[in-house]
């Protein structure tokens, strides 16, 4: 849902930077792979309970995927470029939540199976909506320039950074958060499914 508002105010800074990154060489797919390097840092120290620490190492990460993206369309764009990439994007999103069972699996783990029953079938929505909208030549630069068809949602890659912020410094809350949040990604890929049978079946 802020996805749109998000791009528009990082996309001119990443692209600067991106464009730089790029004439010295660096590959957008090497980026991608420090950015997930990064995010499971972040969550393994939030599984030991270094919540600061792994906020820092989590932001670092999602800022390199940002970067990838940038670096790409300032060298060379690939489709296994963005299939990579929301690889390692949903790698993460499933990291994060595990951590935080792993750092007290009594108190957060009904509510971390929640979180990630959630995920997984917010993700496969999204995946499979992705699927139809390239068969039916579908086009969107709302989330940016992307090799996916990028559906809008209740719930997208904006709020979820901040959700993963909002864990990390209320970590005690955790299992109250992931209970609401859960909920908002079942209602976002209820959402989705619908907007699919009205595109879709025809």
């Amino acid at each position: 849902m802020l996805d749109r508002v998000a791009r528009r105010l990082i996309d001119p800074p990443l692209n600067v930077l991106g464009a730089r990154m790029a004439r010295l060489g660096i590959a957008a797919n090497a980026v991608t792979i420090a950015g997930l390097a990064l995010g499971l840092i972040g969550a393994v120290c939030v599984a030991f309970g270094h919540f600061a620490t792994g906020l820092m190492f989590i932001l670092l990460g999602r800022l390199l995927d940002g970067l990838d993206g940038a670096v790409a369309r300032h060298s060379c764009k690939t489709d296994f470029g963005g299939y990579l990439d929301i690889t390692c994007d949903f790698l993460l999103y499933g990291a994060v939540p595990l951590a935080f069972v792993l750092y007290d699996p009594a108190l957060n783990g009904a509510a971390g199976a929640f979180l990630l029953a959630s995920f997984y079938t917010n993700g496969a929505s999204f995946l499979g909506y992705s699927i139809l909208a390239e068969r039916f030549d579908m086009e969107t630069s709302a989330q940016g320039v992307k090799s996916l068809y990028y559906s809008n949602g209740l719930l997208e890659g904006t709020e979820t950074i901040v959700f993963f912020i909002l864990l990390c410094l209320f970590p005690a809350a955790f299992a109250g958060m992931a209970w609401v949040f859960g909920t908002l990604c079942f209602l976002t890929a209820i959402l989705r499914v619908w907007g699919a049978r009205q595109a879709f079946d025809k």
